[in-house]
């Protein structure tokens, strides 16, 4: 487990490739905001406020690609319901701060989801500046 990566994957470089291609600046590998300082935060638009996190199909147990070793089962069953359930905390502690919180899994197309981000951070700084440019006096 030492080994695994925690940052600089290449699903993670072609999605932050994409992201910028489509204008996206960013921060990568940022502390969460607020009590969890421990969770670092893939990929961070900060001006939007969502937070990105490219989950590893193994890790975080892809419906799709998430499999359990054969060898020490329950340890593994364990282990993998105990990052689940991490992430889960981390989405809601991030959702009380106001921040948005996007999972993408390591196999999904990096220009889709881009795209999909792309959209949601325009979504969201276009209400911001609605909201504030709405009060006027």
């Amino acid at each position: 487990m030492r080994r695994t990566r925690r940052s600089g994957t290449r699903p993670e470089l072609a999605l932050r490739s994409a992201l910028h291609k489509r204008g996206l600046r960013f921060l990568v590998g940022r502390s969460a905001p607020g009590g969890n300082r421990r969770r670092r935060i893939d990929v961070l638009l900060r001006g939007a406020r969502i937070a990105i996190f490219l989950d590893g199909c193994f890790w975080h147990s892809c419906p799709d690609h998430g499999h359990l070793p054969r060898a020490n089962r329950n340890w593994w069953r364990l282990k993998l319901r105990g990052i689940a359930r991490r992430d889960r905390d981390t989405d809601a502690e991030l959702a009380d701060l106001g921040w948005l919180v996007v999972r993408v899994w390591e196999h999904e197309d990096p220009f889709g989801a881009a795209e999909r981000i792309e959209r949601l951070a325009h979504n969201r700084t276009a209400s911001t500046v609605r909201r504030s440019s709405g009060s006027g006096r």
